[in-house]
């Protein structure tokens, strides 16, 4: 997954070698959810570990969302300003979106019950669209998201039409692979750049690194600088895996 935004001017290794660690998460977390919603082995994500595991990964892709954010729009910022740059953003947002929409539908051909409806790349684009606004408040990010984190936590069991999916209301029964609110998520979308205000002020860093990166870390980077091609393509390639090595996935 990636958060659609390419930083102008030098990127920052620590922010494409988190990126990176969150894609790994990820892939990892896919692979063991593969492994038990296809009854190859007796795993749940649901709950236990790897339920807390798959938490952890959305909030740290997520937070670097916000982080990636905060730098792209100040350097961006330094050169359009107004509806341009609005538009920059808008177009960039609704373009995850889109993606997330295919994902949409190419789970609803292939699992059909349990389709992805908000999936991640959804709460990206949306984010993405609606973080412009939230920008100016700085380091004061931190609290708002913080109060939007509980306001899904408050709201999570509360059922209602599909149209309130987006915000966390849902039918019951509900179900889906990937359910990616606003509320809690966009949240931590909202600290990351509070994080980033603090910590990349004007869309520069403020600090040196303490320790130098060691060799196999530019796998990572790598895997950071190109996480929406990795998102779109891994769960095909493990299905395929899976196919090939265990026969049991259905296609």
């Amino acid at each position: 997954m990636s958060d659609g935004i390419r930083d102008q001017g030098s990127r920052y290794l620590e922010i494409d070698g988190v990126r990176g660690i969150a894609i790994l998460m990820m892939v990892i977390f896919h692979l063991v959810f593969d492994l038990g919603y296809f009854g190859i082995f007796p795993v749940s994500t649901s709950s236990g570990f790897w339920r807390y595991f798959g938490l952890s990964t959305a909030s740290l892709f997520l937070l670097i969302v916000g982080v990636s954010f905060s730098l792209s729009y100040a350097r961006t910022a330094d050169m359009i300003s107004g509806w341009q740059l609005y538009r920059k953003f808008l177009y960039r947002g609704a373009g995850i979106f889109a993606l997330g929409i295919l994902v949409t539908l190419g789970t609803w051909w292939y699992l059909g019950e349990g389709y992805v409806i908000f999936g991640i790349l959804h709460l990206i684009g949306i984010s993405i669209i609606l973080a412009p606004f939230f920008y100016r408040f700085g380091a004061s990010n931190l609290l708002t998201g913080g109060i939007c984190i509980l306001i899904g936590l408050a709201i999570g069991n509360i059922t209602g039409p599909a149209w309130l999916l987006p915000l966390g209301i849902h039918p019951a029964p509900f179900w889906s692979v990937d359910y990616t609110p606003l509320f809690p998520w966009f949240g931590v979308v909202l600290i990351g750049m509070g994080v980033g205000s603090l910590l990349y002020p004007d869309g520069m860093r403020r600090f040196s690194l303490p320790f130098s990166l060691p060799g196999w870390s530019s796998v990572l980077e790598f895997a950071g600088k190109h996480s929406l091609v990795i998102y779109l393509v891994h769960q095909p390639i493990i299905i395929l895996l899976l196919l090939v090595f265990t026969g049991k996935v259905p296609v």
